[in-house]
């Protein structure tokens, strides 16, 4: 992996010119489509937008402030410019984001025909880590108990009407999401509008109130940020799956509780659906990379495999 060791800044005095320019040039193949793909909560996710010429926007809190990143594949690598306050720390993070971190060494595809044939047809997914524990933690939140549908809308609503405008030559649609006092603090109307329950905004608020010390997870290993998490009432062992594997680039982590993805995992890897215990026996040979051929399976068999399970009912605005 290389990154230009002197990014570039863009000219003073143009709004529309990226306050810094650089280029990512990973070791090995690389899908940045579906690598960004679990950060991105929808299509319509304000966060994100995808260019009529194939590039990649992501709006991001940062330490230093908002930001904006343009990610588009070049034959040279990836080509990232950034704006707003945080830019620096926008491009710095590329990175990990685009998995740079992700060692796949120990991982065998060839254990089973259904991951080997994933693996070969994706040689360039990887685990990428956001490193943004805001967006990760709260859009697990917003999905607990409800269809994915539903959640992606809550999100949609939130982050666009207590966002702020993303910097740089956007869409007006796009909003970095808001800080944790800004969670905290989102009156109740606003979550009853959303079709959040009390259960949910309650587990947010929570996570709020701690959530310097959430932020500082993102630099611990990962069994201590597990930990860290799961002290806040509401987080359970999925939604920790859910958000280590996005923010810090967990290639193990493994969402139990969700029936869907036993399910699913049953069905590829053995023709037959099973639950929790069955999911955990089956990924058990690819221990330490059980996130790796999740992803694997979600991908390759996205809207081929049956539907599992009672529809949960849709989550509308409550009074």
């Amino acid at each position: 992996m290389t990154v230009e060791s002197s990014p570039a800044r863009g000219p003073e005095g143009d709004a529309t010119a990226p306050v810094l320019v650089d280029v990512y040039r990973p070791d090995g193949r690389l899908d940045v489509r579906r690598t960004v793909a679990p950060h991105r909560r929808g299509a319509a996710d304000p966060c994100w937008w995808t260019a009529p010429d194939g590039a990649l926007w992501h709006a991001l809190a940062t330490p230093d402030g908002p930001a904006t990143r343009r990610l588009a594949v070049h034959r040279d690598g990836v080509h990232v410019a950034a704006w707003g306050p945080g830019a620096e720390r926008a491009v710095a993070g590329v990175p990990r984001l685009l998995g740079a971190h992700d060692d796949p060494s120990g991982f065998d595809p060839t254990l089973h025909p259904v991951v080997r044939d994933a693996h070969r047809g994706l040689p360039g997914l990887r685990i990428g880590a956001s490193g943004d524990m805001v967006a990760a933690l709260v859009a697990g939140i917003l999905e607990q108990r409800v269809v994915g549908a539903d959640a992606r809308a809550a999100w949609r609503r939130l982050v666009t009407r207590h966002g702020t405008p993303a910097p740089g030559p956007v869409p007006a649609s796009m909003r970095v999401p808001p800080p944790w006092v800004v969670w905290r603090e989102m009156p109740v109307w606003e979550w009853r509008q959303a079709g959040v329950d009390d259960q949910r905004s309650s587990t947010i608020r929570r996570a709020a109130e701690v959530g310097r010390r959430l932020d500082e997870a993102v630099d611990l290993p990962l069994t201590e940020a597990r930990r860290r998490l799961l002290t806040v009432r509401g987080i359970g062992p999925w939604t920790v799956a859910e958000t280590t594997s996005r923010a810090l680039g967990d290639a193990d982590a493994v969402s139990v509780g969700d029936f869907h993805l036993a399910h699913l995992v049953g069905w590829a890897l053995t023709g037959r659906r099973t639950d929790d215990a069955g999911m955990l026996e089956l990924l058990e040979p690819w221990r330490g990379h059980r996130q790796r051929v999740i992803r694997l399976i979600e991908t390759t068999l996205a809207g081929r495999a049956p539907k599992f399970g009672p529809r949960s009912p849709r989550a509308l605005p409550l009074r």
